[in-house]
């Protein structure tokens, strides 16, 4: 991973959280597109099941404004080029 791996924050974390990056050990995967392109999930810890049924993540910025959720899928292979990226497919209410 290079270093701007390392300046990028993860969903979830506070935007004035001293650390909002990536944390050693821990897995995180991509989120491309949508509101939260850019930022990464930290999937440590999920079951493998549930890193194949992606994620409904909580955004102010979607369709939906505060009380809606993105959905984000895991990429196809070879889309998006590799493994470790959930792609944008929606908002939902």
């Amino acid at each position: 991973m290079d270093a701007a791996w390392w300046d990028r924050r993860v969903y979830g974390r506070e935007p004035d959280d001293p650390e909002p990056g990536p944390r050693q050990g821990h897995d995180c995967v991509e989120l491309v597109g949508g509101p939260l392109d850019g930022m990464l999930l930290d999937v440590t810890g999920w079951p493998p099941c549930e890193v194949v049924d992606g994620a409904l993540l909580m955004s102010e910025h979607g369709y939906f404004g505060p009380a809606g959720r993105s959905q984000y899928v895991p990429a196809e292979p070879g889309r998006y080029g590799d493994v470790g990226r959930f792609v944008w497919r929606g908002d939902v209410p």
